[in-house]
């Protein structure tokens, strides 16, 4: 095993801490930061890689930053724009971790003569002794733990990953930061997409995507019924309330969009209830498809707490997840990720509701 590990700073305090902890083990640490959204951003940002350096450098390690802009903006900007434009709710935040954080990471690691990745996510991983597979854990800190986001992960690049902020809380992070110094310390956490820092997606799809936007349309109920105009199908979420400006004896939300047609469909409560839901593009962490339907808790967003369900394989990339109880406003586009206590079995993207 290499001495020398390459630790992903995003200029925040828990990348921060992860690599003040490779190099409290004795092991060369590398930092490096990925430019990748731009002036706009909260995360990643030249301002952020000014932070990463300072501390890079108070913690006597080598440090860059690798120029990842375009390629950030056409594999996941316009991804992220692309799926609002087709009615479905994107999570961006996935892509950029399982591509940018560790698949061409790693790769870049390689330049450097090391084999092994750090990254500041609240995540745990270890060897099933069973299996001899590497599992992929919840964090420590159920409040922080980011494992919805790396579904995606494989076998062959967690035996590269090190997530050493698994087994702490974020207080103990910030605590720590103090002591050593680190002038991320108390440096606020990023609560938006990075490339949307105000929060207004709309907007962003519209800036990014601007000869793409599909115009005005149809608000239509359950029976198809016209009960008002939208401004763009991208405005919309299945779940959302606000914004509808239709006046009825009941609330109505979003539980549906017909991208086909450009109309948005709302209906009452109920109509946002899902039993049975499909999911594809499907990521097994032990590289291996169940060969019979499995029981787990399924989280369908990242707040989500999870529900459990019978989980069934369709074919080798492709579920079925039968809900034990209706789950609410499960929205295409969004992830599935299946949990057997602390371990997640993987995950996919969900297609829609059948039932």
């Amino acid at each position: 095993m290499s001495d020398r590990v390459v630790v992903a700073m995003s200029g925040g305090v828990d990348s921060s801490v992860a690599a003040a902890l490779v190099a409290r083990e004795g092991r060369e640490a590398i930092g490096v930061t990925m430019h990748l959204a731009g002036s706009t951003s909260r995360c990643c940002s030249l301002e952020d890689a000014d932070d990463a350096r300072q501390v890079a450098r108070n913690l006597g390690m080598r440090f860059f930053v690798a120029n990842y802009k375009d390629r950030f903006r056409s594999e996941v900007m316009e991804s992220f724009a692309d799926e609002y434009l087709a009615g479905r709710t994107p999570i961006p935040c996935v892509m950029c971790n399982s591509r940018f954080k560790f698949e061409y990471l790693l790769d870049r690691a390689g330049a450097f003569g090391a084999e092994e990745v750090a990254s500041g996510h609240y995540a745990r991983t270890r060897i099933d002794p069973e299996t001899g597979l590497w599992q992929l854990l919840k964090a420590v800190d159920t409040e922080k733990d980011q494992t919805y986001f790396l579904f995606e992960l494989r076998q062959d690049q967690l035996c590269r990953v090190q997530f050493p902020l698994g087994e702490m809380t974020k207080p103990q992070v910030r605590d720590l930061a103090r002591d050593l110094g680190l002038t991320t310390s108390d440096k606020p956490e990023s609560q938006e997409i990075c490339f949307v820092p105000d929060g207004d997606y709309a907007a962003a799809v519209e800036r990014i995507r601007p000869d793409r936007l599909p115009g005005s349309g149809e608000i239509v109920d359950q029976a198809g019924r016209v009960r008002g105009r939208h401004r763009g199908i991208h405005r919309f979420t299945v779940g959302q309330r606000r914004g509808l400006k239709i006046s009825d004896s009941r609330p109505l939300y979003v539980s549906r969009i017909d991208a086909g047609r450009n109309r948005v469909v709302v209906g009452g409560v109920e109509s946002l209830q899902s039993s049975t839901v499909e999911v594809d593009r499907v990521n097994w962490i032990s590289g291996n498809v169940p060969e019979s339907p499995l029981r787990a808790v399924v989280r369908v967003r990242y707040r989500h707490e999870g529900a459990p369900a019978r989980v069934e394989p369709t074919d080798r990339d492709r579920v079925r997840i039968y809900f034990d109880n209706p789950v609410r406003a499960v929205a295409p586009g969004q992830a599935a990720v299946f949990y057997q206590g602390e371990s997640v079995l993987g995950g996919g993207w969900i297609r829609g509701s059948v039932g």
